[in-house]
């Protein structure tokens, strides 16, 4: 049987999810409460726990809500939650759907100042190794700012003041509000691709939120890609931006930015003049040194006796002429006693006197070896003879000579009466010849 009264999970989950839903408190919840479980999912969506001393709560922040947020959660961070309470049905969980966030104590735009920082500075985007230094004579200068503001007629007229032959170039920019930054790094891929010596990139001062513009992650990376040497003016000299990190110079204003890109007309002016009053100095000081060498040349011995100074160069000639020749006999002496002493060694090893003296020695060796083996011969023919005479000895058919004889039974050798019965066949050997024989008797020696 069926009863009313009971209901299922989905329906009482769903029923929870209304009231808290409709509950006008829920719907617009302020809080403080410290990070954990931090995850940011790949789509977008920031998932966390925000909890305090005597609680927690699971909470969400879609990526539509989070999606303009100038700092990055951390777990362990205290921050400021605007949101409404709902409930998630497949777990039956309330949950904290977040709408807005910041860090408590210290300004958003602050805090992602700081994170962006110290990420570039340990990717190494602020190293001195990587700041490229300022040409001394630019030719053109672009100047990447507004248009219409302050800077850009501060940095004009400091340049023209100071340097009026250059060429300057502005790259108009926004460098306030949403569209600023992609116009900032779109104002420098323009420069890397033409012909800028140096550029300028800066505004007038301001808020941190005037100047964030210089401390987008986008318009830092832009200008460390960039090869040109880059001077960075943003605010006033109390303001530094992550771009005045990243230039290869810092300038505290923009009319600083300018003075540091160009030399002064007037130093130069005063440089010109020192070098002019060197370059005279130095032609004095010369023409004095060869006017010198002049007067000692004109005042010397082969300027007032030149018909003297000849005969004395003849004579020298005539000496030096000899001794070149003596020098030449000597010199060719040498060479035919080094060329005789080569003859007679190259004389001693020819290879027909070589090949003579091969063939005698052949002819001593040949002779020496039909000595030795005539001689081996008789001594191995010594020892043969010697051997068959030994061998003589022991031969049974020199004893057989002597009127011995040896008996066999059967191809046996016998050696005692003890081989032999009455009535056996016994083949005895003789020096010319065999008996076959009958035993008739057997008898042993007694008086062995």
């Amino acid at each position: 049987m069926s009863d009313d009264r009971y209901l299922t999970v989905t329906a009482l989950t769903r029923y929870m999810k209304r009231k808290l839903e409709t509950d006008k408190h829920l719907k617009d919840i302020w809080l403080r409460a410290e990070i954990s479980n931090f995850k940011h999912h790949s789509r977008g969506h920031m998932y966390m726990t925000l909890k305090d001393d005597g609680a927690r709560i699971q909470s969400v922040m879609f990526a539509s809500q989070n999606k303009g947020m100038k700092f990055v959660p951390e777990n362990g961070m205290t921050v400021l939650i605007r949101g409404e309470i709902g409930l998630y049905e497949p777990q039956g969980q309330y949950q904290l759907y977040i709408q807005h966030m910041e860090p408590d104590g210290v300004g958003a735009l602050y805090q992602a100042y700081e994170q962006l920082k110290e990420k570039l500075e340990r990717e190494g985007l602020f190293s001195a190794a990587h700041k490229k230094p300022l040409p001394e004579y630019p030719e053109h200068i672009g100047v990447i700012t507004s248009p219409t503001g302050a800077a850009v007629r501060d940095i004009l007229t400091t340049i023209k003041r100071r340097y009026p032959i250059v060429k300057v170039t502005v790259l108009p920019v926004s460098v306030q509000g949403d569209r600023s930054a992609p116009s900032l790094v779109q104002a420098l891929s323009y420069a890397e691709e033409h012909d800028f010596d140096v550029l300028i990139i800066g505004r007038g001062g301001g808020s941190i939120e005037e100047l964030w513009s210089f401390n987008e992650e986008i318009v830092a990376r832009a200008i460390h890609r960039v090869s040109i040497p880059i001077i960075s003016a943003v605010g006033h000299e109390t303001d530094f931006t992550i771009s005045d990190f990243v230039a290869d110079v810092r300038a505290a204003t923009p009319t600083g930015a300018a003075e540091l890109a160009v030399p002064a007309r007037e130093e130069l002016l005063h440089r010109l003049v020192q070098l002019s009053n060197r370059m005279h100095y130095v032609v004095r000081q010369g023409y004095s040194q060869e006017a010198n060498r002049l007067s000692k040349l004109r005042g010397s011995y082969a300027f007032r006796y030149p018909e003297q100074l000849l005969r004395q160069k003849e004579i020298e000639l005539d000496k030096l002429s000899d001794r070149l020749s003596r020098a030449g006999t000597t010199a060719v002496s040498a060479r035919q006693q080094q060329f005789t002493t080569l003859v007679n060694r190259l004389s001693l090893v020819h290879p027909g006197k070589q090949a003579q003296s091969y063939d005698q020695q052949l002819t001593a060796l040949q002779a020496r070896l039909k000595q030795a083996m005539e001689k081996r011969h008789q001594s191995e023919q010594q020892k043969f003879l010697h051997q068959i005479n030994k061998l003589s000895l022991l031969n049974p058919l020199e004893t057989m000579k002597r009127g011995y004889s040896i008996s066999y039974k059967q191809d046996t050798l016998l050696k005692s009466v003890d081989q032999v019965t009455k009535g056996d066949d016994v083949q005895i050997h003789l020096e010319d010849g065999t008996i076959d024989c009958i035993v008739k008797e057997v008898k042993e020696d007694t008086n062995g």
